[in-house]
C-alpha cells in the first residue's frame, strides 16, 4: 500500500535515462543505453576492487566495510551473528549539494 508520501516520489529508469541522452546527445536510444549500462559495470567493478569513486561536481562513492555484530531474530528472539558485509556509500558534493538544496 502507498501512502501518500510515496506517490511524489519518482524512480527513473535506465529506459528513460537513455532517452534523455539520446535525446540530448543525438546518441540512439540502444547507444544511450550502452553508455550507461557500460558506466554503471565500471562503476561496479571499481567498487567491488574497493576503489573510491570520485566525479568532481556531483559526489563521492566508497565501500564501508562492517565488521560482524551481535543480533537478534525480531521472530524469534533468539540472538544471530550479523555476518560482516560491505555497503556503498555516496557523499554529495558541496557544489551538488548546493544545487539541490537551492531548488
Amino acid at each position: 500500500m502507498k501512502n501518500s508520501n510515496d506517490q511524489d516520489k519518482q524512480n527513473i529508469t535506465r529506459k528513460e535515462l537513455a532517452r534523455d541522452i539520446s535525446g540530448k546527445l543525438g546518441f540512439s536510444q540502444s547507444e544511450s543505453r550502452e553508455i550507461i549500462d557500460k558506466f554503471l559495470a565500471c562503476l561496479k567493478d571499481n567498487l567491488v576492487k574497493g576503489e573510491q569513486i570520485k566525479l568532481v561536481g556531483f559526489g563521492t562513492f566508497n565501500v564501508h566495510h562492517k565488521p560482524p555484530r551481535p543480533g537478534r531474530n525480531p521472530k524469534t528472539g533468539e540472538p544471530v551473528e550479523i555476518s560482516e558485509r560491505g555497503t556503498v556509500t555516496f557523499k554529495a558534493s558541496k557544489r551538488f549539494r548546493e544545487i539541490v538544496n537551492s531548488s
